[in-house]
């Protein structure tokens, strides 16, 4: 997405330090962006490490009249929400740790957006507020926090209209991903041949390359003043799941290594998603781009590089 003279040229990144955010902030920068990011305290070494010099933190004291503080120093044209806490399972000492960082903080930043008469909201959810295809039933707690967001969104959209388009994020992957996630545990088990223990491997998986992602972010803020409605959903999705038996096999193709896999191995996880979501539309102008193949050759030529 090019500047765009409705918006300004100016943009505020949450979840900045985060995989995907990182990779957004570093496409805005590239586009011509004046990028400011909302990061914790005590984060900003981590902050500087992982983003240009150029984007411009601004360090967050937990307060909503900090937050506005911030936006209304910024005044940015429109905000990117990608900050969360993930948890795909959560222990009773996690539960104020998930509202804080999935309600409390997103709330705090819609009531410092609509102080400062920022016009337009990119939201980030989770196909698992899906599950078994539902209008809204949560997988877990997580993503339940997401939308308990999203209904406190509805509020700011109806009284002081703003724009929202929410991007609900199927499974992710893509070079340098430091996250626990599956394509990393595969990489690692071809560098060294460990034996992995894998469920049966009968669930669809739904993987969308980080690049097609950022494409989705930036396609979605673009439509954003012409949207019609207040709050518009989108699916980020491949198109294409495939079981996880297949998508070993696939990655094992691509990379020219065969894995030693036990399935069976290990139960699957409670409330296990067997088939993702399937009732959602694609962001306008967008379709994912980076075929499965195509992007675990480029992963690993660039592991076999650091190498």
């Amino acid at each position: 997405m090019s500047v765009d003279s409705t918006v300004g040229n100016r943009v505020l990144v949450t979840g900045a330090t985060g995989y995907i955010g990182s990779r957004l902030v570093a496409r805005l920068v590239s586009d011509g962006w004046e990028v400011h990011a909302v990061i914790r305290q005590g984060t900003k070494s981590l902050a500087a490490t992982c983003l240009t010099s150029s984007v411009r933190l601004h360090e967050h004291d937990g307060s909503t009249g900090g937050m506005i503080d911030i936006v209304a120093g910024c005044r940015p044209g429109i905000v990117y929400h990608l900050a969360s806490l993930f948890l795909s399972q959560h222990e009773a000492d996690d539960v104020a740790r998930l509202i804080n960082s999935n309600v409390v903080f997103g709330a705090q930043l819609a009531e410092a957006v609509v102080a400062a008469k920022v016009p337009f909201f990119i939201n980030t959810g989770t196909s698992w507020q899906h599950f078994k295809d539902a209008e809204y039933l949560p997988v877990n707690l997580y993503a339940a926090t997401k939308q308990a967001f999203e209904d406190i969104l509805t509020y700011y959209i109806d009284a002081h209209g703003l724009k929202v388009a929410t991007l609900l994020l199927f499974d992710t992957y893509g070079p340098e991903d430091p996250r626990p996630k599956l394509i990393p545990l595969l990489c690692r088990a071809a560098e060294t041949n460990q034996r992995l223990q894998m469920s049966p491997g009968e669930q669809l998986i739904d993987l969308v390359h980080v690049d097609d992602v950022v494409d989705a972010f930036l396609a979605a803020a673009a439509s954003l003043p012409t949207q019609s409605q207040g709050h518009a959903h989108y699916g980020v999705s491949s198109g294409s799941p495939v079981p996880l038996v297949e998508l070993v096999a696939a990655f094992e193709r691509a990379v020219g290594k065969s894995l030693h896999v036990t399935w069976g191995g290990r139960p699957y996880r409670p409330r296990e998603v067997m088939r993702p979501w399937g009732r959602f539309n694609l962001v306008p102008n967008w379709h994912p781009r980076v075929s499965f193949e195509v992007g675990i050759r480029q992963l690993w030529r660039s592991v076999d590089m650091e190498d």
